[in-house]
């Protein structure tokens, strides 16, 4: 089990993905193909839930994604949700004060699975 890093582009995000338990998808993500772009973060989740060593807490803080990347984080979201079970998931929602836009998009992904969630504004 490693950690997954992978630096931000103009059109991808930054995503850090610890062993630690503590990882993070931010930045902008816009990415031609957004399932061969996040293929790595969906081996890297099967492997921590495999050895599940810690709690993990996913922070996501875009500021800007696509409707194909919303349809891959509801896919890690719902990642997640079907391994509650073997270890505690949460996904921290990190948004710029009065992006509401960016709030609402958050509230009605998360609002889809069933993992604890908090929306925190910055």
């Amino acid at each position: 089990m490693h950690n997954l890093n992978i630096p931000e582009t103009p059109m991808t995000p930054k995503i850090q993905m610890s062993t630690a338990g503590v990882c993070e998808i931010s930045g902008t993500s816009r990415p031609e193909d957004p399932n061969e772009f996040f293929a790595p973060v969906f081996e890297w989740l099967d492997d921590y839930f495999i050895s599940a060593p810690a709690p993990l807490e996913l922070n996501v803080h875009l500021k800007y994604f696509n409707t194909s990347s919303s349809k891959v984080l509801l896919d890690i979201f719902e990642t997640l949700e079907d391994n509650k079970d073997k270890v505690d998931v949460s996904v921290v929602w990190i948004y710029e004060e009065d992006d509401d836009e960016l709030l609402d998009a958050g509230e009605e992904l998360l609002e889809l699975v069933e993992i604890e969630y908090e929306l925190r504004e910055i």
